[in-house]
This record gives structure tokens, C-alpha cells and sequence, in this order.
């Protein structure tokens, strides 16, 4: 039992690391202002450059800071009728330059009403959708049962293409008489996963660590081989953020003329990048 409960602290952890991970990653949008430090921060590398483009500032003041991020201070402000200069993009984040040669980040939202040099506003592609078309990394964790018992699992994965991505699982069972741990590496086919809503289905294998309580008289500890094939369908909820909800078979080869088939079902959230 000790064991077991050394492993289920293990998991809680990843799961928290990784959510913290993900909050952190996805401060440029929701991070509180933090107050200067004695040094600048270093700012992430650009997303890309863009062509030098001179925009007249229509709202009353235009905030720069430091970096892409509002975790980032604001070391100066642009006021309206003033004219800036777009020289690279970060995510939702453009670094600018003023006529006075000061440089900083601006979000996009603040940029939105500007005008061009022909006295027209500013068009600025949908980078939210954008990101999500051309995302390749993607993180999560779920909560749901797994035949019939509390389950927690984590993924991470790759996608290689447009339709296929490669999956790692890692889950942990808290049943009543015996502990669970498993997972898989899948192959995952989403045929549509331009749009908001997108089913999938993936198959894949791994392993599966049954420990039943040590109250348990005659009890035995399996470690067999395992198969996995799920059904799903992720939502695109905003920003970097996706729902999904699956399910899916668990075979376990406890022997080779024995199996036993697991139903799971799961809800969570996945960040992408």
C-alpha cells in the first residue's frame, strides 16, 4: 500500500506540475502585471518577423512592455496620434517601434483600432486560429472511471500531420479493493481537426500494473501487456485551450490464453503549442 500511495503522489504531481506549466506558458494572455525587476527580462524568441509597416495609435494611449506577456512590466506609453513601427510577432504580442526609437510589446487588442498610412484601420489576421491549425504539441489530463473506479490520466502528444498524431498516456486507477496503473502510446487518426469540433479514434499498446490490497488473502500483483482503442472528441474552447472526451477498451493479456477487457470513459483538458 505504501508503494501505491508513493505512486498516486507521483501522478497528483505531474498532473499539478503540468497545469502549472501550462498556466505559466499561456501568461500573455491572463497573468497579473508583476512589478519590475532590477534586470529587464529576456523576451521569447519571435514567432516571425514582419514587414516594417508604420501605424498612427487612435486609442488614447498604447501600452509597451518588456516582453510579450502582461506578466511583463510597462516601461512607457504611446499616445494617440503617435506613429509606430510593427517589427515581429509572438504569439498575440507585436514588438513596435515609436518615432522616438523606443521599443516594446503590445497586445494585439490594443492595436486593433489603428490606422495605416492611407487613413485606414489596420487588418490583423486571426492569430488565436491560427495557432490552433499549426499546433504540434499538445499536453492534458482527465478525470472519469474506469470500469466503474475513479481514474486520473495524463497525456502528451505529437502530431505529425495534419490527421495523425502520437500519443503517450499515463494513468492511475483508485480502486476500492486493488490499485491500477497503466499506459500507452497510441496512434491518433482526427480526420477533421481544423474545426472547432473534431472526433477521433486512436489504437495503440502499453502496459498494465494491477496491486490488489495486501489485506487481500492469496492476493497477486499482475504486470501484463495491454492494448488500448479509444473514440473521442476534442473542442476547441478558446486561446490555447481544448475539452475532450473519450472512450475507450483497455485488453489486458494476463496470460496467453487469458484476457480481461476494462470500459473507461474520461473528460479533461489539453493545452496546446
Amino acid at each position: 500500500m505504501m508503494g501505491h500511495c508513493i505512486k498516486t503522489k507521483a501522478v497528483t504531481l505531474l498532473l499539478t506540475g503540468m497545469f502549472a506549466w501550462a498556466n505559466g506558458y499561456a501568461a500573455d494572455e491572463s497573468a497579473t502585471p508583476v512589478a519590475a525587476s532590477s534586470s529587464t527580462p529576456s523576451a521569447p524568441a519571435a514567432s516571425g518577423p514582419i514587414s516594417p509597416e508604420s501605424l498612427q495609435v487612435t486609442e488614447p494611449y498604447i501600452e509597451l512592455h518588456t516582453g510579450p506577456g502582461r506578466g511583463f512590466p510597462v516601461t512607457q506609453v504611446v499616445l494617440r496620434h503617435e506613429w509606430i513601427e510593427i517589427e515581429l510577432r509572438h504569439t498575440d504580442w507585436y514588438r513596435v517601434r515609436t518615432a522616438k526609437g523606443q521599443v516594446g510589446w503590445v497586445v494585439r487588442q490594443q492595436l486593433a483600432s489603428t490606422l495605416t498610412a492611407a487613413g485606414v484601420r489596420k487588418s490583423f489576421r486571426d492569430i488565436v486560429l491560427d495557432d490552433f491549425l499549426n499546433r504540434s504539441l499538445q499536453m492534458g489530463a482527465a478525470w472519469g472511471r474506469f470500469k466503474s473506479e475513479p481514474a486520473l490520466k495524463a497525456w502528451a502528444g505529437y502530431r505529425m500531420s495534419e490527421t495523425l498524431s502520437l500519443e503517450f498516456t499515463l494513468g492511475q486507477v483508485q480502486g476500492k479493493f486493488a490499485g491500477s496503473d497503466y499506459w500507452h502510446v497510441d496512434l491518433m487518426a482526427e480526420p477533421w481537426s481544423d474545426q472547432r469540433w473534431s472526433p477521433f479514434a486512436s489504437i495503440g499498446v502499453g502496459r498494465f500494473k494491477n496491486e490488489p490490497n495486501t489485506s487481500l488473502v492469496g492476493a497477486t500483483t499482475s504486470n501484463a501487456k495491454l492494448t488500448h482503442a479509444a473514440v473521442g472528441l476534442n473542442y476547441h474552447v478558446s486561446d490555447r485551450f481544448l475539452l475532450r472526451a473519450d472512450y475507450g477498451l483497455h485488453t489486458v493479456y494476463l496470460s496467453d490464453s487469458v484476457t480481461t477487457e476494462y470500459r473507461a470513459s474520461s473528460i479533461g483538458v489539453a493545452f496546446f503549442f
